[in-house]
């Protein structure tokens, strides 16, 4: 009996909207919060390395990502390079990433929702788009890449807006106020949050399987997503921060308590709240939220599908919808799984464990890359990578440098990641593994 397979119906257009779609919240908000950390100058160094880190490798993952189409991602590449120990710990590691970044997203979602209409509590509203973006990503993958493409672009428009409304007010010196407040160490302390802005790009890998001519698609899909994204989070940067000084868009005026809405603080400070592109501006924000939760759903889904599919978690995960051809058993995991970690109202701690899972799935990737150049010399690889080695070992050693300093700055969160990384492995071997031989 064969494999069950997804539907092939993805072109680069809906790829570039998916990569772009699964990442774009992070410029909405949860960066700012770095800039507590770090300041303006202690931010943005780690923003560059992190841009490096992200540019460099979502170029090796490309390569990876074309040679071998599966919709397990890394999973699949760790498992191939690295053997099936070093698989399992990968795959793990992006389910966490992607299975914990819903549930921060939902309750940023629920929050302001709850503004609008303060006599419904947040987390119904959270749960809500829970129980509404999941159905859509059962009911086809055509419907749920067409409804992300439009949000995407939407999104992506309003950013510029915010960014054409902002930069007239830009000064130099905005930037310079207060710099490096907490010193060098700032610039460790703050790199999670520079991984949010770039966070779950790497999910355009996990729906190669459902992409037309996947080895041209992904890398025109994938290439002009991380571009797209660089831009964006260096206009939403300046812009937002270039306007009256960092402070002035983590903290609310007359508050001490950090704000996860940097781009109203910073548009408060050149139009009234009560004028008509205030308002505007402030209602197309929740799309950035609305494209992020949708698309990491569909990629997150794919990957709990995958590792269902190989025998590394309960086969029942690893069924097709009859009907509707998609991963609806995984879908359907992953959405109870992140209600209950929405109900813990822990909203920090969750974006932190899902930066564990990605930095650690970042350093097994790269890993992998290498021992697949080793040991497939000969595997079809319709895209390179440039300037091998060079862009991989930057890649690897940049995500190693931005994982000691996590665990270093949140020691009890690295605990909790580690933990289930640990558990689940302990799960798999004694329930799972019958040292079966694994499909490739």
């Amino acid at each position: 009996m064969s494999d069950p397979q997804l539907k092939k119906v993805l072109g680069p257009v809906m790829l570039w909207g998916l990569g772009v779609g699964y990442v774009i919240s992070g410029m909405y908000f949860g960066w700012n919060l770095g800039l507590a950390e770090g300041g303006t100058l202690g931010l943005a160094i780690a923003t560059i390395f992190v841009i490096i880190m992200y540019l460099t490798f979502t170029f090796s993952y490309t390569e990876m990502a074309c040679a071998i189409p599966k919709a397990g991602g890394a999973f699949e590449y760790a498992n191939r390079g690295l053997g099936k120990q070093l698989g399992f710990v990968a795959g793990i590691a992006q389910n966490i990433e992607f299975v914990f970044a819903p549930p921060a997203i939902a309750a940023a979602i629920g929050a302001y929702l709850h503004l609008l209409h303060p006599g419904v509590g947040y987390l119904t509203f959270a749960i809500g788009a829970y129980l509404i973006f999941t159905a859509m990503n059962i009911l086809g993958v055509k419907l749920a890449a067409s409804f992300e493409l439009v949000v995407t672009v939407l999104a992506v428009i309003e950013l510029l807006i915010f960014a054409g409304v902002t930069l007239p007010a830009f000064e130099f010196s905005n930037l310079q106020q207060n710099a490096l407040p907490n010193g060098y160490s700032g610039i460790f302390a703050s790199i999670p949050f520079a991984i949010w802005f770039f966070l779950a790009i790497e999910g355009v890998a996990n729906v190669a399987e459902e992409t037309i001519n996947p080895q041209k698609n992904v890398l025109i899909g994938f290439g002009s997503a991380i571009v797209t994204l660089v831009v964006l989070c260096i206009i939403t940067f300046l812009s937002a921060v270039g306007v009256a000084g960092w402070e002035a868009v983590v903290y609310p005026l007359g508050s001490t308590e950090a704000s996860d809405s940097p781009l109203p603080l910073a548009i408060a400070n050149v139009i009234d709240s009560s004028h008509i592109l205030y308002k505007l501006l402030i209602g197309v924000g929740l799309l950035g939220l609305i494209a992020s939760f949708h698309g990491i759903i569909l990629a997150g889904g794919r990957a709990t599908f995958e590792f269902g599919r190989v025998g590394y978690a309960p086969s029942i995960l690893g069924k097709v919808h009859s009907r509707f051809k998609t991963p609806a058993n995984a879908l359907l995991v992953n959405m109870a799984v992140g209600i209950v970690a929405l109900l813990t109202g822990k909203t920090a701690g969750i974006i932190t464990i899902a930066c564990f899972g990605a930095i650690s799935l970042y350093i097994i990737s790269m890993w992998s890359f290498f021992a697949l150049r080793k040991k497939e010399p000969a595997l079809e690889r319709p895209f390179k990578v440039p300037l091998y080695p060079l862009f991989p070992m930057l890649a690897l050693i940049i995500a190693l440098i931005c994982l000691v300093a996590m665990i270093y700055y949140n020691p009890l969160t690295a605990l909790l990641f580690f933990g289930l990384v640990i558990l689940s492995y302990l799960y798999f071997l004694i329930f799972l593994d019958k040292d079966k031989t694994i499909k490739s």
